[in-house]
């Protein structure tokens, strides 16, 4: 049988060569998918086509490219069919050409959209990749007549040539997707190494990750102490409060696999019975990945997108699980470089104290002890005998200044301080970017052993209210600080230099 034209006896060669060379000229699949689909209706004579992208794994149409269709009608339509019933289903469970004189008159004719126009004579054939079937050209409504075995064999020939076409595309598109996952797991990489914070850390982890998987939200659960896991950083197009600290709770049927470093993959988190927490409403697709390195888990990275989006493919899947696993080794190796800048600014502090002790504290102390005995010696005028007890006493205030500083040197320099001494000298420290100097602070006794929770509580709130009061007096440029451990319990005094002075004692 020759190959003739739809509409009259010239030969179809011509255009079937045209529309064969057509659909390998581009690289984007979308770009190439719709070619494919155009082509195959113009060939034939149809007055509708589709291309249904099926989905290997679940067995249903993800995607529908139309001809012929105007965007209002593909309005009226609503949602497309996803195969799972009617000709289309047909298809997908024997992917064989078919050929329809009368769509309507088939008991396999349902599920049509309200709203779809008038459809009779059909013809389906599906477009392999290598082994695989990618999906299935449907043709609606041939101008002149019925479809024809010659249409059949002129679409077998284009959706031969289009498979071919679709691989390419398909592997030019894995190549730059793998290439932007890769890319984004370097920058998330540099950027941890950069010295960020841990909670900074964890927002970069997850910003890029959505970015890339093209999620509604990223999001990175860290184990709690109860045994469940907490949203500890969320990135999303809108407000993400309500994510953070949302918490999956001991013995949800999801935690099992998620702290035992498995992967979780869920069609719709909205009716997944495993998903439990009270955002789950709002997202469908999604994938829960393992952030572990040398058999330590950090934490989860998700990444569900939105109700009714796109499911993930196995691609997807795969390159996301190669960043998750980049990205914690980044986590474990930021978080060891900032443990050695910890220690080495620790071990510095250590130094200068001991420096301080042993040198100037030293040196301050015997400076002392020889104005005290000069001004012994020098008893018989009473003027002198006064200046030389003044210098004794600032040098005794210097001696409790500086080692004030050593204590606080010894304090963790970004931790919250955990004795009372440092809960003291936080205070004042804070105060100070306030006041625009720093308070002068004294202890006496053993402040941090003897003092009772309570009591330190009370003092602290004590402090604190006399420096917001100083902060408030004109003319106040020194402000000393006395805490006390005496026989009938902690004492305060707050002394400051206003016009006239104030003080403050507590209790």
């Amino acid at each position: 049988m020759s190959i003739k034209d739809a509409d009259g006896p010239a030969p179809r060669l011509p255009t079937l060569l045209e529309a064969v060379l057509s659909v390998g000229t581009d690289l984007e699949l979308r770009a190439t998918l719709q070619h494919i689909v155009d082509s195959a209706a113009e060939l034939t004579g149809a007055r509708y086509g589709a291309l249904g992208v099926v989905d290997p794994e679940r067995r249903r149409v993800t995607e529908l490219f139309t001809a012929g269709l105007t965007e209002a009608e593909r309005q009226r339509i609503g949602r497309l069919p996803d195969g799972r019933t009617g000709v289309i289903g047909a298809l997908l469970q024997d992917p064989r050409p078919l050929r329809l004189d009368d769509l309507t008159t088939d008991p396999r004719s349902c599920g049509v959209p309200a709203g779809h126009p008038a459809m009779h004579s059909f013809l389906g054939v599906p477009i392999r990749v290598h082994t695989e079937v990618f999906g299935n050209l449907y043709l609606t409504e041939k101008r002149g007549g019925p479809f024809t075995e010659e249409d059949i064999a002129l679409l077998r020939v284009l959706a031969s040539q289009a498979g071919i076409a679709i691989g390419n595309a398909r592997l030019y598109e894995t190549a730059r997707q793998r290439e932007r996952w890769i890319e984004g797991a370097a920058a998330v990489t540099t950027a941890l190494l950069t010295g960020e914070p841990a909670e900074d850390a964890l927002m970069t982890v997850a910003e890029r990750a959505r970015l890339l998987a093209d999620a509604s939200a990223g999001v990175v659960l860290q184990p709690t102490a109860e045994g469940g896991m907490e949203i500890v950083a969320a990135s999303t197009v809108d407000d993400p409060g309500d994510l953070i600290g949302t918490t999956i709770a001991p013995g949800s049927p999801v935690l099992t696999q998620l702290l035992g470093g498995e992967p979780v993959f869920v069609e719709d988190s909205a009716t997944d019975p495993r998903m439990t927490t009270h955002v789950r409403s709002r997202f469908g697709p999604s994938m829960m990945l393992p952030l572990q390195s040398g058999g330590r888990l950090i934490g989860t990275l998700a990444l569900p997108r939105r109700r009714g989006g796109a499911p993930y493919s196995a691609v997807d899947r795969l390159l996301a699980s190669q960043f998750a696993s980049q990205a914690a080794l980044a986590l474990v190796l930021a978080d060891a470089r900032n443990d050695r800048e910890r220690l080495a600014v620790y071990e510095d502090r250590d130094r200068i104290a001991r420096d301080l002790h042993d040198l100037v504290v030293q040196r301050l102390f015997a400076t002392e002890m020889m104005l005290e005995s000069t001004r012994r010696r020098a008893a018989e005028s009473s003027e002198e005998n006064a200046l030389l007890g003044r210098a004794v006493d600032e040098l005794d205030s210097t001696i409790q200044e500086v080692r004030t500083t050593i204590f606080a040197l010894q304090q963790p320099p970004a931790d919250a301080p955990a004795s009372f001494r440092g809960r003291v000298l936080r205070e004042t420290g804070g105060a100070a970017a306030l006041l625009g100097f720093q308070p002068s602070v004294h202890f006496s006794g053993a402040v941090d052993t003897l003092i009772e929770p309570g009591d330190a509580d009370g003092l602290l709130a004590a402090l604190r209210g006399a420096l917001a009061a100083a902060h408030r007096r004109p003319g106040v440029t020194a402000i000393t600080v006395e805490v006390a451990m005496t026989p009938a319990g902690p004492r305060l005094t707050v002394a400051d230099d206003a016009r006239p002075p104030t003080t403050v004692n507590w209790p």
